[in-house]
């Protein structure tokens, strides 16, 4: 117990040194390449901070944890809104632009809806089972695919377009604005690494289930990269980093991660994970909404609040139900 606290406690440390080393790093190469922050935020930022979901879900596969690997995935998405753009708009309100309002939000929404008809082959088309097939992955990874072009497509065209003063970024050389963004990057997945494994030693010894330790420690543990990184982002001004860290972090879970996973191998899927995908579908529904209303595009502290109070609720059935 002694350890794994330790390894805890090493884990957030490192978390959070990555998180620091990686905003600046980003927040240098959009501000030197002329790369809007949220396009960063969407790309580097969100596949970095999706790095220990794929480190787990990676290992789950290869040692037959589907419900693991799953529940990762979904559980991330659910704290990714709730508790880590909740955490964040109470800290510091959440301004968002256009282009994450009417197309990254709702493909967020699209791949966990995608992710509640892919898991219920035995309604749907009455097999024997619910699983993700190899199949299922192939489409999730050629979505992801389109994502990748799409965001592309919109660095080009903010190259070509005048360049935005930014405000409270510090620019660094090319060389040390790369190696803050991969040594945040290597922080975020060491110090993941290091605070779920004591985690899970932990849990294990209190004789929790695995599905119960994916939906709720692996993966809030998995996404306190996104809680570090969208908190030091937002602290410093950049709140397009911060929300589309978030934003892009549940499409990169969905579309790569669980695409990655259910490629190498199928991973069945237990009909009582149907709720959590719905709360998922839910929350990033609610996003949507808050987004829309009053036609303001910000997400404020009564919002953020909203938000930690559905997760705790959640969290609380979620150890009810054992």
């Amino acid at each position: 117990m002694f350890v794994s606290a330790l390894l805890i406690l090493a884990g957030l440390v490192i978390l959070i040194a990555g998180a620091e080393g990686l905003v600046r790093g980003a927040s240098s190469i959009s501000s030197k390449f002329n790369i809007s922050a949220l396009i960063i935020g969407l790309t580097v930022v969100s596949f970095g901070t999706s790095a220990p979901e794929l480190t787990v879900n990676l290992l789950a596969s290869f040692q037959g944890a589907p419900d693991l690997a799953i529940g990762n995935v979904v559980g991330s998405n659910i704290a990714n809104i709730l508790l880590i753009l909740g955490i964040t708009a109470l800290i510091v309100p959440l301004k968002v632009k256009n282009s994450t309002v009417s197309k990254e939000i709702p493909l967020a929404l699209l791949g966990v809806v995608l992710i509640l008809v892919m898991a219920n082959d035995v309604f749907l088309d009455g097999t024997a089972i619910n699983q993700l097939s190899r199949t299922d992955g192939i489409a999730l990874l050629s979505l992801m695919g389109i994502f990748t072009y799409y965001v592309f497509a919109m660095a080009k065209k903010d190259r070509s377009a005048k360049k935005e003063a930014e405000s409270g970024i510090v620019e660094y050389s090319v060389l040390a604005s790369i190696a803050l963004t991969v040594a945040g990057l290597a922080g975020l997945v060491i110090g993941g690494r290091l605070l779920v494994t004591g985690a899970v030693d932990i849990a294990s010894a209190a004789g929790l289930s695995q599905a119960l330790i994916g939906l709720t420690i692996i993966a809030v543990g998995t996404s306190l990269p996104e809680l570090a990184t969208s908190v030091v982002a937002a602290l410093k001004g950049q709140t397009d980093i911060a929300i589309g860290n978030a934003v892009g972090s549940n499409i990169f879970n969905v579309f790569f991660v669980l695409g990655v996973s259910s490629t190498i191998t199928a991973l069945p899927v237990q009909s009582a994970l149907n709720f959590d995908i719905i709360v998922s579908i839910i929350a990033t529904a609610l996003l949507m909404l808050f987004m829309f209303t009053w036609g303001r595009k910000r997400l404020v502290r009564w919002e953020g609040v909203t938000f930690i109070a559905l997760y705790i609720a959640y969290t609380v059935y979620l150890v009810l139900r054992g």
